[in-house]
């Protein structure tokens, strides 16, 4: 690629899949980070005996293969939280989760360096309308730690931008006349919401916030379908709401719990807790299923079990039922997932979600007729659930599949050509 000082560029560091944008002086494009992929896993694999990190596919592969080591996925879920001052360890070293995003940053910045032979300092990064629910300080912090990180990896001049206004300028670009537009980014960790008037003559314009109706947002997203549908139809299966002799209490909720949060898992694998579930294994009255939970914790195959559920939903997008292999378990365990089984376990939180809508609509003192465009981002906006609820929400207004997963970053390069151009 040829050198242009004129490219300007935007980080999506998102909680599932990264993107990086880069704007050429007439337009906006993704670059491939990862082989011929534009879009990149947001995950890290530490090997136990080198701590070289891995990233995206690559990490995710190696862990899958039986390397000793641990994977590292939905980091972004950690700004704003009280474990971003804490560490992990790996082998014999603590690293801080600080550091772990930092590393997969500077990959990110890397490898774009690399894609366009010259050195980045300027970058839009995006972030949630929400990192953190009802509490404006944590989402403050969450923002500045982010800076904080990116700084740490040679960025200079860093300016933040609201993910669905990223995706509602990239929108922008391919409309003919003025419009309303409900940009809905439905993303790994978050759901965010802005209203906004487009046009094709304002697309060029330095500022666009007083076409910004409203902004909301709300820490829902795939990160956590995928939780309450492992925690609720796959768990069980490892013996979740089975009872403990003598008294007939349940197995302790929070090891189902942590074993279903992405980046919870690995705090599961201590010495402390397998002696935890050794005891349990002894007093279980469903001892086949809590030994599955022995087995997966002992062989720390929690991320393959995450994996597997995840991969699940995805099917079912397109398909009414799913097989879950748990193969890498014992020979020949599986688990038929159905359609509904993800409906009833998600229902409430789409409810939240539609609820959130709702409140946009409201903040933007318009009614839902005076919208014109339903613009879709983010891999989540797939679930039957969810265009069920739009579908019902606006039933007579158009709906805009956008790039579910590079929308927001070309909009975050098209921002940094403003900013920076």
């Amino acid at each position: 690629m040829l050198l242009d000082h004129k490219k300007h560029f935007g980080i999506d560091f998102g909680t599932s899949n990264s993107t990086v944008g880069i704007f050429d002086g007439t337009s906006a494009s993704l670059v491939p980070l990862e082989l011929n992929s534009f879009t990149i896993p947001s995950a890290v694999f530490y090997n136990s005996y080198n701590i070289s990190p891995v990233f995206g596919r690559a990490a995710i592969d190696e862990y899958l293969s039986g390397a000793d080591g641990r994977l590292m996925r939905s980091l972004k879920s950690i700004l704003g939280t009280s474990l971003i001052g804490e560490t992990t360890k790996i082998g014999e070293i603590n690293l801080s989760f600080k550091t772990v995003i930092g590393n997969f940053i500077r990959a990110l910045k890397l490898r774009t360096e690399e894609y366009v032979k010259k050195e980045i300092e300027t970058i839009v990064l995006g972030r949630p309308v929400r990192f953190v629910d009802d509490n404006d300080t944590a989402d403050l912090r969450a923002q500045q730690q982010l800076e904080s990180i990116a700084r740490a990896q040679g960025f200079k001049d860093i300016v933040f931008q609201y993910e669905p206004v990223a995706a509602a300028l990239q929108y922008e670009q391919s409309i003919n006349k003025e419009e309303i537009a409900l940009v809905i980014d439905i993303g790994g960790g978050t759901s965010d919401f802005t209203i906004i008037k487009l046009s094709p003559i304002k697309k060029n314009s330095d500022s666009r916030i007083s076409d910004i109706l409203a902004n909301s947002g709300i820490h829902i997203g795939g990160t956590d379908f995928d939780r309450l549908f492992s925690f609720n139809d796959v768990m069980p299966h490892f013996g979740c709401n089975s009872f403990l002799r003598p008294k007939n209490l349940t197995v302790p909720n929070h090891l189902f719990i942590d074993l279903a949060t992405w980046h919870r898992i690995n705090m599961l694998y201590s010495l402390k807790t397998e002696k935890l579930i050794e005891e349990i294994y002894r007093n279980s009255l469903s001892p086949k299923s809590i030994f599955r939970l022995v087995s997966i914790i002992k062989k720390h195959k929690g991320h393959n079990l995450a994996i597997g559920v995840e991969k699940a939903k995805i099917e079912l997008t397109e398909n009414t039922s799913t097989v879950l292999d748990l193969s890498f378990i014992e020979q020949g365990d599986y688990l038929t997932l159905s359609l509904s089984q993800l409906n009833n376990s998600i229902n409430s939180s789409v409810e939240q979600l539609e609820d959130k809508i709702k409140e946009t609509i409201e903040d933007a003192r318009i009614k839902r007729d005076n919208i014109d465009t339903i613009f879709l981002t983010g891999g989540s906006t797939s679930l039957y659930l969810i265009r069920e609820m739009l579908n019902n929400l606006f039933p007579s207004t158009k709906i805009v599949t956008g790039d579910l997963f590079g929308s927001v970053g070309l909009g975050l390069a098209i921002e940094a050509h403003r900013q920076f151009g």
